[in-house]
């Protein structure tokens, strides 16, 4: 994300002026956005024309209009983003207070104006255009015929592709139909590595299974690489470990990043910090339960208490579109940062916790 322009008054009322620069950010942008927003985006409108002789007929302009968000939907698979909601400037082709959505793009500017700017949402911006806040963590969660590829970042688990290939079984006596398949499917997994991972920033790739697919997988990747001589997959295999996973679908990521092996070796990563956080709470709930509280009315107690060490929070509970529940939590947040508490935003794409708290 670009930050093009901030005007921020010292009441908190403001715009800014942001671009979008890859998928993730759509994601941000998505916890920027509240009803009753302004909206100001390129957009394109279906207009209808009327010739001298009577004739109607309609075309598609590209034009730029300013919305009062009602609206927001969010396609996380597809990162793709609409705002629905009334048109509050003067416009050629569009009349004031009619309807329209905007589907924001990539590399496309858009300026939000907001009544109040929050310290959680000031954060997300800076969170959103701070280049070292990418995916550092990649992940190949799969299963014979089924493999799904994920970029962990800070915010958000990514689905950058998923590769379905039927497998035949194996017949009695030939087994050539299975091992064809088979081989179709690790090409098509490879192919997507070498397209949707930057060797660059990843600093770990997890190739997850159950049985010995990823055994099989990984002897097919390198054995490909040195006969292609692909000098990126031969330079970066250190980077790549193998882990065992219960299924090939979406939902073993979980499992996976809890596994010891793995947290030892993200130590150094961002998406760690998240897991070994949730892990320190579910340890403390268990051995000393006096110094765990969770739900809001507990943990707001243990707040004003000054006694919150660390606090997790979902940033679903930031998207919450009643003004008076989300400055509760904001109010919550800051509390626990001004009187020298850690605060942990998960994402609730990875089924981040509402609340936990460590007790001081």
């Amino acid at each position: 994300m670009k930050l093009l322009h901030k005007d921020i008054e010292k009441d908190n009322a403001g715009q800014v002026t942001l671009m979008p620069e890859e998928a993730e950010d759509m994601w941000h942008t998505y916890n920027l956005l509240q009803v009753g927003d302004s909206l100001r985006a390129s957009t394109i409108r279906k207009v209808q024309t009327e010739s001298q002789t009577g004739s109607v007929g309609s075309s598609r302009v590209r034009t730029t209009l300013t919305l009062c968000v009602e609206t927001i939907d969010f396609d996380s698979q597809a990162c793709q983003l609409r705002v629905k909601g009334t048109n509050i400037e003067e416009n050629q082709y569009v009349k004031m207070g009619a309807y329209h959505t905007i589907e924001l793009e990539l590399n496309r500017k858009f300026t939000l104006a907001k009544k109040s700017w929050d310290s959680i949402v000031l954060e997300r911006i800076e969170q959103a255009c701070d280049a070292t806040q990418k995916a550092d963590v990649a992940a190949v969660v799969m299963q014979e015929g089924l493999a799904n590829l994920v970029l962990v970042t800070p915010a958000m688990t990514l689905l950058r592709a998923k590769v379905e290939v039927t497998i035949p079984r194996k017949r009695r006596g030939s087994c050539t139909q299975h091992e064809k398949a088979l081989e179709r499917f690790y090409e098509a997994v490879m192919q997507a590595i070498l397209r949707h991972i930057n060797f660059d920033v990843v600093k770990c790739i997890l190739i997850a299974s159950p049985g010995f697919v990823r055994d099989q997988f990984m002897t097919y990747l390198f054995k490909e690489a040195v006969r292609q001589d692909n000098k990126i997959l031969l330079e970066n295999r250190p980077k790549f470990m193998l882990v065992h996973s219960s299924s090939g679908h979406k939902y073993s990521l979980k499992e996976i990043l809890s596994d010891p092996s793995v947290t030892s070796r993200l130590s150094d990563t961002k998406a760690a910090g998240e897991v070994r956080a949730l892990e320190d709470f579910y340890k403390m709930l268990q051995h000393e339960p006096d110094r765990a509280f969770y739900g809001l009315a507990h943990v707001e107690r243990a707040a004003d208490a000054l006694a919150i060490d660390t606090l997790l929070i979902s940033d679903k509970l930031f998207r919450h579109q009643d003004v008076p529940t989300r400055s509760r939590y904001v109010r919550l947040v800051d509390n626990v940062r001004d009187n020298g508490g850690n605060v942990r935003t998960d994402s609730a794409e990875r089924g981040g916790c509402y609340f936990a708290v460590s007790h001081r």
